[in-house]
């Protein structure tokens, strides 16, 4: 997957909220995604991310943003580890399952010698479209702090054609006018 590139069509099962769903690319449509993929269920650093994610989920929600989990566990093992582990039990978002690794190979973060995901972060505008990506080694952890501030400056620079959020932007900040003016004065 590239940046611009749309979300290719995909059908899986998620666990969400007690229930088992199907979850397609067309759920992805219409409002801003991110699809946060980790390596397996029952591990040691990527329960400390989905909670992490979880603690900024309604604020994401209310910017308009849907937050899916990937891994190439099934759906119920994803079941398993909501109904065993307190940490996950917290979560709202749903997690999807692509234990054919369809979805994980579509996105390009598969890692073939072992059936697992990379830690890969794609956040998707509501055409679809690729506008924030981010690959992480196994042993490398993600912050959802920042995730948040790069969807804030994504959905700014959607909304304010022509301006462009410089290094460390956050809300509120100055943005810049790219032009001829600025070459060689920043």
């Amino acid at each position: 997957m590239q940046i611009h590139q749309r979300v290719p069509s995909f059908k899986v099962q998620a666990f969400h909220k007690d229930e088992f769903k199907t979850v397609t690319h067309e759920d992805l449509l219409g409002k801003w995604s991110v699809l946060f993929f980790y390596p397996a269920d029952f591990t040691f650093v990527c329960p400390t991310e989905l909670a992490d994610l979880g603690e900024r989920y309604r604020e994401l929600q209310a910017m308009g943003v849907e937050v899916y989990a990937v891994s190439t566990d099934t759906h119920f093992t994803h079941k398993a580890w909501h109904d065993t582990s307190e940490t996950i039990q917290k979560i709202d978002y749903p997690m999807l399952a692509d234990p054919t690794g369809a979805l994980t190979r579509a996105f390009g973060v598969y890692i073939e010698e072992e059936g697992l995901a990379h830690r890969g972060t794609f956040v998707l505008d509501p055409e679809g479209r690729v506008k924030i990506m981010e690959v992480h080694d196994g042993g490398i952890g993600r912050n959802a702090a920042e995730l948040v501030r790069k969807i804030q400056a994504a959905q700014f620079v959607a909304t304010h054609p022509g301006e462009v959020c410089p290094a460390k932007w956050k809300p509120g900040a100055e943005t810049l006018k790219p032009s001829l003016d600025l070459v060689g004065k920043i």
